[in-house]
């Protein structure tokens, strides 16, 4: 099991390989469909976003308001390939990487080698699990769009696989 703390080094992500177990701790960003197109929406009309893109890992998912006593409610993957046609751009622009559920589409593949950025999968069910690892919420842009919004979320000890690494292994192929 690899222990990481974020934000990443290239070199950290260098070393991560397709299938590796890691333990993420540290600040992740959430964002689903509807969070992607307003982040491109703002990209293509020259807006600054309300965060930083830079070397974030964005986490398909919405977590569900929590219980008294915790940070998140269930918080739980959404299906990676509905990201496929903007992840590929928001790498370029210096996203560090994602975290989602299933594979990924050549592009992105390909995005990630070309940025040295990782894709790591999160466990289907298991949200439950994942709200529970996350110490802090905060909702920090689009909070019209409830919990498909933009929450900065602390988390401690993650836990992950490495789906897509930045030497084009994949653990789907």
């Amino acid at each position: 099991m690899i222990e990481l703390t974020l934000p990443l080094t290239k070199e950290q992500v260098k070393e991560l390989k397709a299938g590796d177990s890691v333990l993420l701790s540290g600040v992740i960003l959430t964002a689903r469909d509807c969070a992607h197109k307003r982040i491109m929406e703002y990209i293509r009309a020259g807006r600054p976003l309300p965060f930083e893109l830079k070397d974030a890992i964005i986490y398909y998912a919405g977590p569900c308001p929590a219980k008294p006593g915790m940070a998140s409610g269930s918080c739980g993957p959404t299906t990676s390939a509905r990201m496929d046609s903007f992840a590929p751009a928001l790498l370029d622009l210096g996203l560090g990487g994602m975290i989602g559920k299933g594979e990924m589409c050549g592009e992105v593949a390909a995005a990630l080698e070309r940025n040295t950025a990782v894709y790591f999968a999160a466990i289907g069910g298991a949200g439950a699990l994942y709200g529970n690892a996350i110490k802090t919420s905060e909702c920090v842009a689009f909070d019209d769009l409830l919990s498909e919004a933009v929450y900065r979320l602390e988390v401690v000890k993650f836990p992950l696989v490495v789906a897509m690494d930045c030497h084009g292994g994949n653990i789907y192929r």
